[in-house]
């Protein structure tokens, strides 16, 4: 995965109004849950502020980017929880961080790369990419930039699902039967099939 650096810094009034002068100022609220567990045993996070110059290079990409947080001096390796944006503007209001070890396994959407020219659309078909990420787990130093998939063979009619793929060091958290990406016949495709059964 590829690696990209944030900085902030402890948040210490975490109230609404200094949330909203924070982002007139350009930063943008966050937490990073990690280890801590509260009194109640559920997850304690860390409320910080980061620029929002620096965050846009996170959020708006289509990678997946492993972030190494730096907040008030202190480093450590996030990846992308949560974001929220404002319902009617989109602009972002908050983010929320999970922090990654070298050795836990952590589950994330990794982009899906179609390879080669399917058989099915050398036949007349169209192929289609039902789903753009595949939800994998793994430690994150294990997980690719994306998951490359051989589509050569692919029929016209048929699909690949899920179920089918195997990535080497990846556990796949999609469902097994969620389609990944088909070919459908198109209009040409059926009248040179129907030609062809004519011609017989």
């Amino acid at each position: 995965m590829k690696e990209i650096n944030v900085s902030g810094k402890v948040r210490t009034d975490l109230g609404k109004k200094a949330s909203k002068i924070a982002r007139s100022e350009g930063m943008i609220p966050c937490n990073l849950y990690g280890e801590a567990k509260g009194e109640n045993g559920a997850p304690e996070a860390l409320a910080f502020l980061a620029p929002m110059a620096e965050l846009r290079k996170v959020i708006y990409t289509p990678h997946v980017y492993v972030v190494n947080l730096t907040i008030d001096g202190k480093e450590c390796k996030a990846i992308l929880k949560e974001l929220q944006f404002h319902p009617v503007t989109d602009a972002l209001l908050h983010v929320d961080f999970y922090q990654v070890t070298e050795e836990k396994p952590i589950v994330v959407g990794i982009p899906v790369k179609l390879n080669g020219l399917a058989q099915g659309v050398r036949d007349g078909g169209r192929i289609n990419l039902s789903i753009r990420k595949i939800n994998v787990k793994a430690p994150y130093k294990a997980i690719p930039e994306t998951l490359e998939i051989d589509v050569t063979e692919l029929q016209l009619g048929k699909s690949i699902k899920v179920g089918q793929l195997h990535f080497e060091g990846l556990e796949l958290a999609t469902p097994a039967e969620v389609i990944v990406c088909s070919v459908k016949a198109t209009r040409a495709s059926r009248s040179a099939a129907a030609a062809a059964a004519a011609a017989k």
